[in-house]
């Protein structure tokens, strides 16, 4: 793996625009039990053993979606550590996603990283760079190798290897989906059973939908400009980027064409909000009944589901040419300037919390989707979806999911798309220069990778 100065690429990984599934700032999320001092459920079990030395665990987590999680995430560290006694994980809240990068960035860079941390799983080329993660290859064998990982969902696992070799396990993971709203569907004489199937069909229901201030439609924009725009990429073509990490290619006619619909939809149609939307304004404005339609993470999916006043539900993003999202969320790693006794715990920490009926039961308490095939065949989880459909609706649209943005030098490659496709959605830059600009920022920011 070739190696870059650590202090560069610990920046650009510290420049992260989040991804995959949000920076809500809800402050529910914050519960005093793990608001970044590390204390709670960890720290209650840290006592001394009677009979020997604890292995203990510092272990980082983001919170990136509406609802409590951090209690969910304390109680099963706890259980964990009541099934291994001679461990101790020290869970430790980390904000967002961008703050998470941040904080182990700074602890890569002083020999002090995390031992365990639930990070973007677009961050895999960055900590590479870094030499920061480890391969969990040789752990992976102990399990069983293919067979173990054939159970994770191939989608998931794009994020998570390169070179034949896995850095990372799949957890908390999302594809994009489309929530609208039942009862404003009934309203404007649309079949409240038949949500847009088509770019063409979204916008005519869209500007059906909107009027009297409300609005038909909204699409998040601030920290996830380019997760959007790969909708509309994915629909109508394919990826923005090579599988190694190297090129993107984001000046296609396709992506041009995918930027002009999203640009229209406010300019021209007047169905949304125009210029940039706020990626937690968009479910409060769903919840409040101020847009009938919205492209979110299914990792709010729980959230919408307590606390919708209304008849709701959830569909595949529209197709154009075909149907598409980029996963999104976030992955376990594990790091490489920790001891081996450590990594060991680790991993089996890692197992633990990925397990089959611990992912059923964590998308059922979330909203993500269970990361492995085998948690759908639970008893929990086919009682839940049997209750509630729209539990399944992520899951089944990973046949046509793809990776999430993921390059060498990702944060500052992610910001180059992020203000371009912005500054297309506020008439800055028509859509095609918006993203030749950024293909040639790209090209730039990628040239050392591709001597």
């Amino acid at each position: 793996m070739r190696k870059v100065n650590v202090t560069v690429m610990a920046a650009a990984l510290g420049m992260s625009v989040l991804a995959g599934c949000g920076n809500n700032t809800n402050t529910n999320n914050n519960n005093a039990a793990g608001n970044g001092s590390g204390t709670g459920a960890g720290e209650a079990a840290a006592a001394p053993a009677g009979n020997g030395t604890k292995t203990e665990l510092t272990y980082y987590y983001p919170i990136a979606v509406g609802g409590p999680l951090t209690a969910t995430i304390e109680a099963m560290t706890a259980d964990f550590m009541k099934e291994n006694p001679d461990i101790v994980v020290k869970p430790v809240y980390t904000g967002s996603y961008a703050d998470t990068a941040v904080k182990t960035q700074a602890g890569v860079q002083s020999k002090q990283p995390p031992d365990v941390a639930v990070l973007q799983s677009t961050e895999l080329f960055s900590l590479l760079d870094m030499d920061a993660i480890i391969p969990l290859d040789e752990f992976i064998a102990q399990e069983g190798g293919d067979t173990y990982l054939s159970d994770f969902y191939p989608a998931f696992m794009e994020n998570s290897q390169t070179e034949g070799k896995t850095y990372s396990i799949p957890f908390q993971r999302s594809t994009i989906v489309l929530y609208y709203n039942k009862d404003k569907f009934k309203a404007a004489g649309l079949d409240p059973e038949k949500p847009p199937a088509t770019w063409a069909e979204m916008q005519e229901y869209a500007v059906k939908l909107a009027g009297d201030g409300k609005w038909g439609l909204e699409i998040p924009v601030t920290g996830y400009a380019y997760w959007m725009l790969q909708t509309f990429a994915l629909q109508n073509g394919n990826n923005l980027m090579t599988p190694d990490g190297k090129k993107v290619m984001f000046n296609t006619p396709e992506n041009v064409e995918g930027l002009q619909y999203w640009v229209d939809l406010a300019a021209k149609h007047k169905a949304m909000p125009g210029g940039v939307t706020d990626w937690s304004t968009v479910p409060s404005d769903f919840l409040e009944g101020k847009t009938a339609m919205m492209y979110h993470t299914t990792g709010n999916l729980t959230n919408v589901k307590k606390n919708a006043s209304f008849d709701f539900g959830v569909s595949f993003l529209p197709a154009q040419k075909q149907y598409g999202s980029p996963t999104g969320g976030g992955n376990f790693y594990i790091f490489k300037d920790i001891d081996k006794k450590k990594q060991e715990a680790a991993w089996k920490f890692v197992k633990f919390m990925t397990e089959t009926e611990r992912a059923a039961q964590w998308s059922i308490d979330t909203g993500y989707v269970a990361v492995k095939k085998s948690a759908y065949e639970t008893e929990r989880m086919k009682a839940y979806a049997a209750e509630f459909p729209a539990a399944l609706i992520a899951r089944d649209q990973l046949e046509y999911a793809s990776a999430e943005l993921s390059t060498h030098n990702n944060g500052r490659i992610v910001k180059i798309l992020s203000d371009s496709v912005q500054a297309a959605l506020t008439n800055e830059l028509t859509p095609a220069e918006a993203l030749q600009k950024a293909q040639n920022e790209a090209d730039q920011a990628l040239a050392s990778f591709n001597k």
